[in-house]
Order: structure tokens, then C-alpha cells, then sequence
């Protein structure tokens, strides 16, 4: 069980390695999400997490797999196992929760949906590791104690190869300190296109925002200032 949890997820760890930018996304509106999902792609960012916190959230999710399918598209705010299974069939490839729901979690794994839960404490940590969940979103990320916090956190356990994507309180200010940080993976960036962003259509706003956190990486990568 172990080493098929692992492989399923390999695909997506390998495609966020590359890119480290996940834009997390909340849509009203199918039309708005197809809008949304070409101008993530404009500026850089070609995976999304598009949380199911809205009646249309599924819509959204086929319309994009549909239209964009070399958009990485996943699920987020997966609460329930009826959740992943709702997710898998609208075209998510991967999905994300808040917070460790062993019920969620088996529901993936018995789905085959590649799966980050969340977790904030070693309690929580330990616990995703018993379930064998390879890749963690780690949440809130910026809110109490930000890169310090998370470095001590989950300094003993990085042994074992677990990643972890933070997400919650990030902008661009502490955006290239967290992508900095040993263990992790990729960022969920909430601000590169913020609800308010995308139901005024501000699609140039968010093309360049994303253009802004890609540059942030391959500076980062480089080496060279910001």
C-alpha cells in the first residue's frame, strides 16, 4: 500500500517540483473559471487547486479539464469522501484538504486520486504518515509563525521524505522565503488570483501576477536577486 500511495502521487510531485506555484482558486461561474484558466496559463502557472466552496465549483472543474487539459487541475476543501469521489469524475487529478481526515484519506486512496491533506502540528504530521500520505499541504502556512514555525515543525521528519505545499497567508513578500524552505514542494498561492480578482475579471491583474511568482522561482533557482 505504501509504495502504490507513493507512485500515484509521483506524476503530480514530479509536475509541481517543476513548476512550485499551485494557484488556489475559488470560482462563482463555469465562464469565469475558463477566463481564469487562460490567463494562469499566460503568465506561467499551469496548475490550479479549485476548492469546491461554491454550487458551480464542479461545473468549473469540467469546463476546465475540458477546455485547458494541460492546465494540472485539482480539487481543494475535499471534506468528505463523497467530496473526492464528486472531484475525481469532474477531471480532478489530484486533491487537497485543510486539515487529516482518515476517512478522506482512505476514500482517495481507494478512488486513486493522488491526495494532500493538511497538517499544521507533529501530532497531525505522525499521523499522515501512518496513513502513508507522501506529499502534505501544510495550512495555515503564514498566519502563526510563518517559515520559522515551519522549519522547526517539521525539521524531524523531513528524513522520512514527506513534502509539503504551505499555503495560507502567503503573498508575494514571503512567497520566495517559504519556496526557500528545505521540504517543500510547491506553494498554493491564493493571491494570484483572489476571488475578488476574478469576479471583476481582472484577468490581466492575475496573468501578471502570475508571471510575477514565476519569475520569484526561476530567481530563485538562479540564484540571482529578485
Amino acid at each position: 500500500m505504501k509504495d502504490s500511495a507513493s507512485s500515484s502521487f509521483k506524476p503530480w510531485a514530479q509536475r509541481m517540483a517543476r513548476t512550485r506555484v499551485i494557484a488556489v482558486v475559488t470560482v462563482d461561474h463555469p465562464d469565469l473559471a475558463e477566463r481564469l484558466a487562460e490567463s494562469l496559463l499566460e503568465g506561467g502557472v499551469d496548475l490550479m487547486e479549485l476548492t469546491l466552496r461554491t454550487p458551480s465549483a464542479l461545473d468549473c472543474l469540467r469546463r476546465i479539464r475540458t477546455r485547458f487539459p494541460e492546465l494540472g487541475l485539482g480539487a481543494g476543501t475535499l471534506l468528505t469522501p463523497d467530496q473526492i469521489y464528486q472531484a475525481q469524475d469532474a477531471g480532478a487529478g489530484f486533491g487537497v484538504a485543510p486539515g487529516l481526515n482518515p476517512r478522506v484519506v482512505d476514500a482517495a486512496r481507494t478512488a486513486g486520486l493522488p491526495f494532500a491533506p493538511g497538517v499544521f502540528t507533529p501530532s497531525d504530521i505522525e499521523l499522515a504518515l501512518d496513513l502513508d500520505c507522501p506529499i502534505l499541504k501544510y495550512f495555515p502556512a503564514a498566519t502563526h509563525g510563518g517559515t520559522a514555525h515551519f522549519r522547526t515543525v517539521v525539521a524531524p521528519y523531513l528524513h522520512r521524505g514527506l513534502q509539503f505545499i504551505p499555503l495560507g497567508g502567503l503573498n508575494p513578500e514571503n512567497a520566495g522565503a517559504f519556496l526557500a524552505e528545505r521540504g517543500v514542494l510547491a506553494l498554493g498561492g491564493s493571491w494570484i488570483a483572489s476571488a475578488e480578482r476574478i469576479r471583476a475579471g481582472d484577468w490581466n491583474g492575475i496573468r501578471d501576477a502570475a508571471k510575477a511568482v514565476r519569475h520569484q522561482v526561476h530567481c530563485l533557482e538562479d540564484g540571482t536577486p529578485r
